[in-house]
């Protein structure tokens, strides 16, 4: 098991389309979940994307610890999670609002609307079929994974840049801005 390299913002494989696995139970892919496990435990993100580690492949690791879903009435922890060639579906079109950070963007936060309610499907590396329905942080963490496989980082699907920020600074007020600004349906004009 190795600690592996993330890529950051402005490296070309962030920007491509990764490539589907033909063999999603195959060795290389069983010790590149691994490697994807040991380096999400050591950063302590909520989730990792092959193309983030430098591998262009449709690979996904995300879990959904208790501290992400204390404001989520009926919300469930979700165990660490990989996914091989993950296909994701909205079930609404119903978006929400929700602060992101990013392993590839570090330092940074900002406000993207994502879907409130998905469905998920994909192969572990052990050959078992998920086929699963999220809300919340769930729908919202595997979005943004499913993202980087497509070439997209969470600052284009940001719709006020305004909103974008430094973690450390936004305990100055942004974060208190934003929910003064949210009407009254929760969106951010």
């Amino acid at each position: 098991m190795a600690i592996l390299e993330i890529a950051r913002m402005g490296h070309p494989l962030l920007r491509a389309m990764a490539l589907d696995v033909d063999e999603p139970t195959a060795s290389d892919i069983k010790a590149l979940v691994a490697d994807m496990c040991d380096t999400l435990a050591d950063i302590g993100g909520a989730g990792l994307a092959a193309p983030q580690v430098l591998v262009p492949k449709r690979v996904v690791i995300f879990h959904v610890p208790a501290d992400r879903i204390t404001e989520e009435p009926g919300a469930e922890t979700v165990g660490l999670t990989c996914l091989v060639n993950p296909v994701l579906e909205p079930l609404s079109d119903e978006m929400e609002p929700g602060w992101e950070g990013c392993l590839s963007v570090p330092g940074l936060r900002g406000v993207v609307p994502r879907y409130i309610h998905v469905r998920y499907r994909g192969i572990t590396p052990q050959g078992e079929e998920i086929n699963r329905e999220a809300h919340g942080f769930h729908a919202r963490v595997i979005q943004h994974e499913c993202d980087h496989l497509d070439g997209i980082l969470f600052p284009q699907r940001m719709t006020d840049l305004s909103l974008l920020g430094f973690a450390d600074e936004l305990k100055h007020g942004l974060a208190e801005t934003v929910e003064a600004r949210r009407d009254s349906a929760g969106n951010i004009p």
